[in-house]
């Protein structure tokens, strides 16, 4: 069918809906064009299945969905739903079965299926990027996760307005993409006695001997804070926020605190049990850890 008569049909449809003849006008312009984009792209003519469901964000997801399911993520390249992390934070923890558990930016809700299936009684997964919420939607409904409740809006903001307590406290991926890192820790701090992170941090002798990774970093700063000194400094995400899949914070930079300055501003504020694991300094993006800090 030639461009002309399609766009003729288009035009004889919109017009016989009531109302139509303004918004046919805006669009118009755009019926003799080689390529015209409408809102009926949108729509499948396909079977329903549960991999249409995840091509809607083809080329946009980061992690892969279990294997045993054999559906496809694209490009997918992160076992966020197999995550030997969560396996070791359980033991660390003591086990997740009936406990209460705040995610921080499930991103794709990875984590938040393997804290359902390992007996969580319930999973608060708070998400500010609008594209990544809507992923964790499609994968609640192909997986069935009716202990995860999913919202969308910016976990600080939460912060501030609840003071609702969780046995657990699930952060991972988050920490170094906050303009005030500091300010999220003693948030955490207030919410929970159990904590697991996994975060990038900053090594200078690292760093600088990357030649990829140095340009986006500034100088060390030294941050006050309750009378002690820490570090900080900020890094830039440059093109990557190019990428409809980013998956960073919602600002241009952010800032990555050093190794020492996480640990110890998570034993000020009272959490001396800190268990350390997946510690790999010379990670492609840079060095980072796992960690589950408790109070006692």
């Amino acid at each position: 069918m030639s461009n002309l008569s399609s766009s003729m049909k288009l035009k004889s449809a919109i017009k016989k809906i009531p109302g139509a003849h303004a918004c046919f006008r805006l669009i118009s312009p755009m019926l003799g064009r080689k390529s015209l984009n409408t809102i009926l792209d949108s729509y499948s003519s396909s079977p329903p299945t549960d991999q249409n469901i995840l091509d809607i964000f083809n080329g946009e997801w980061a992690s892969q969905l279990p294997s045993s399911l054999g559906l496809k993520t694209s490009p997918g390249f992160a076992g966020l739903f197999e995550d030997g992390r969560m396996d070791w934070a359980e033991k660390s923890f003591g086990g997740f079965q009936s406990k209460s558990c705040l995610e921080l930016g499930p991103l794709e809700a990875g984590h938040s299926y393997m804290l359902q299936k390992k007996g969580a009684s319930k999973v608060l997964a708070i998400e500010a990027n609008s594209r990544a919420f809507l992923k964790c939607l499609c994968v609640k409904e192909i997986l069935s996760l009716d202990k995860v409740a999913f919202k969308f809006g910016d976990f600080r903001k939460f912060f501030e307005e609840s003071d609702e307590q969780f046995d657990v406290l699930i952060a991972s991926g988050v920490l170094y993409h906050m303009l005030d890192p500091l300010k999220l820790i003693e948030q955490m701090t207030k919410a929970t006695d159990k904590i697991f992170i996994w975060t990038h941090y900053y090594d200078a002798k690292i760093i600088n001997a990357n030649p990829v990774l140095k340009p986006r970093f500034k100088n060390l700063e030294n941050i006050e804070r309750d009378g002690k000194t820490y570090q900080w400094t900020e890094q830039f995400y440059g093109g990557a926020l190019a990428f409809k899949g980013f998956c960073g914070g919602s600002a241009p930079s952010s800032r990555w605190l050093t190794r020492d300055s996480i640990l110890g501003y998570l034993k000020a504020q009272g959490f001396s049990r800190i268990d350390i694991s997946f510690e790999t300094p010379e990670h492609q993006n840079g060095p980072c850890f796992a960690l589950c800090a408790q109070r006692k």
